[in-house]
């Protein structure tokens, strides 16, 4: 009688292990990247052709909501970011080196502003493996809740 208690006991671990583990390696949202996506970064990346993509979920799917010239400005990218809604997106980030040497490095920002609701940023948040791990060659990619953490001199510390 004693033994069956223990192997019980045992079990109930064994099945709320894997409750757990199960839950853990489950934790992306099902969203996946609009076909194209990955065309238009290569080109950005390879061509320098753009400023800035910023994307949304909409329908399950991860879809390019801005697509800028080079000629647009890091506070275009800025501006094109809603103030309480979640985002992701790449910007051709411009600056000059210590030496006076211009520099353009290739950043992912996951926007999450902390005045959204809950759920929006649970969605991203879950979501965002979905759309950073394809996008290669991204020199670093940044989590931002504050659009004061957005300022052209808070990325400019970060990246040097």
């Amino acid at each position: 009688p004693h033994l069956k208690s223990v192997l019980g006991g045992l079990g109930a671990v064994c099945r709320r292990f894997c409750s757990v583990l199960c839950a853990s390696s489950i934790m992306s949202s099902g969203v996946v990247l609009e076909d194209g996506i990955l065309e238009k970064f290569n080109e950005m990346k390879l061509k320098h052709t753009k400023r800035f993509m910023v994307f949304k979920i909409d329908g399950g799917k991860i879809v390019l909501e801005a697509d800028e010239p080079k000629e647009k400005t890091y506070e275009d990218f800025v501006n094109a970011l809603p103030e309480n809604e979640p985002r992701y997106a790449v910007v051709d980030f411009s600056y000059s080196t210590d030496d006076g040497r211009p520099q353009d490095k290739l950043l992912f920002i996951a926007w999450s502003p902390d005045n959204c609701g809950v759920k929006p940023k649970m969605l991203y948040s879950s979501s965002k493996d979905a759309i950073s791990k394809k996008l290669t060659g991204i020199h670093k990619a940044m989590q931002i809740n504050d659009s004061a953490d957005l300022a052209h001199e808070e990325i400019l510390k970060s990246v040097k």
